[in-house]
């Protein structure tokens, strides 16, 4: 049986693992946790910190190919892997590029593409420079292990500047400062590419974004001309093909009200934005993910339906991970709910989604939120 390395064991191995068996494709994860999400649907994990050097190779040699779910490895681990011998996609090149954030972002500007400013820096003078030529606010952020806004500290005053740089130059990997951008609404868009050279992209969609986790995906993004997705869809495609990427992609874009498209971030990795593709599209990421690892034909992307809407499920608090509402949720028409096998619940903590698909955007929409609130997390 072909069989796909994942380093990392949460929801995103989790989703992609049970796409993997639809195709008859076995998978085995990498994860401190013996019980993390993918461990639940994957058997014989390799229990060990995701930059463990002999876990590593064991994992690699138990698989015919080896790829991730997080880009919190470090770059120079699977470039050991590769030298043994492994087949690794992303590359330790591509990830090295895409998780040091002021390289992804020279890398991206070195090819042409509209990037927002941005400079690295090593002392609050640097900032301040910035701000010379910029203006405030800024946005002070760690080059490396930033997500979902952890790493990230808009800076909007000089008076503001101390203080957040007493916060952030402790981070590993050193810190950039970005030009703060005005923009109308947040964009992505997801790129799977083999490595025989077919590519793929996504529908555009929408992102509603709250304290810089994501709450919402609308698909396809409304008032978008078919020449702007277009467009949009062709800027990705580039993004990628910039940094060598292969496997699935997320990318973040912002829109401006001129309708200017700038890339925000890649992601080397299923990505959130596109959990709605399991239901809303001809082939879901997960299923692409693992397709274009392997070098297989890779499937349409094909919107299903007109609208379809996903909703993630946030914890409001600490406790058991109990969907006690799971009967209700399911009671509203259309509602497909997914839940990560997660035991704990914190604020913010991503413990599932909800996905639903209709004719009419608010009326995906009002389910979607209807279904949440139901399920009580």
């Amino acid at each position: 049986m072909t069989t796909i390395g994942i380093i990392g064991g949460g929801q995103l191995a989790r989703m992609s693992a049970l796409a993997a068996h639809r195709l008859g494709i076995g998978v085995r994860i990498l994860d401190p946790d013996p019980a993390c999400p993918a461990a639940q649907v994957a058997p014989n994990p390799v229990v060990a910190a995701l930059d463990d050097a002999d876990g590593l190779a064991e994992l690699s040699r138990s698989v015919d190919v080896v790829t991730l779910e997080n880009e919190f490895v470090p770059a120079e681990r699977l470039a050991v892997l590769e030298a043994s011998g492994a087949t690794v996609f992303p590359s330790a090149a591509t990830l090295g590029l895409i998780q040091d954030k002021a390289r992804q972002k020279a890398a991206l500007r070195s090819a042409g593409l509209a990037v927002p400013d941005f400079a690295e820096v090593s002392s609050p003078d640097d900032v301040t420079r910035a701000a010379e030529s910029w203006g405030w606010p800024l946005v002070l952020k760690s080059r490396k292990n930033g997500y979902d806004g952890r790493g990230n500290r808009t800076v909007r005053s000089a008076d503001e500047l101390p203080a957040a740089w007493t916060e952030m130059a402790d981070r590993d990997g050193g810190l950039m400062v970005e030009r703060w951008v005005p923009f109308s609404r947040e964009l992505a868009t997801l790129v799977a590419r083999r490595p025989s050279g077919q590519a793929v992209v996504y529908p555009v969609v929408e992102t509603i974004q709250r304290d810089h986790i994501c709450h919402e995906v609308f698909a396809p993004a409304a008032d978008l001309s078919d020449a702007a997705a277009h467009a949009v869809r062709e800027l990705a495609l580039a993004a990628i093909e910039a940094v060598d990427g292969i496997g699935l992609f997320g990318v973040e874009l912002f829109e401006l009200t001129d309708g200017t498209v700038l890339v925000n971030e890649l992601a080397p990795r299923p990505h959130n934005s596109g959990h709605y593709s399991i239901e809303g599209c001809t082939t879901s990421q997960f299923e692409q993910h693992v397709r274009a690892v392997l070098d297989l034909p890779l499937g349409r992307t094909d919107l299903l339906f007109p609208a379809v809407v996903m909703r993630n499920l946030l914890g409001s608090g600490t406790g058991a991970a109990d969907p006690g509402g799971l009967a209700a949720a399911l009671r509203v028409p259309g509602a497909h709910i997914h839940l990560y096998g997660k035991a704990e619940r914190r604020p913010g903590r991503k413990l599932g989604h909800v996905t639903t698909v209709s004719d009419d955007p608010s009326d995906a929409r009002t389910r979607a939120r209807h279904a949440a609130d139901r399920l009580g997390l």
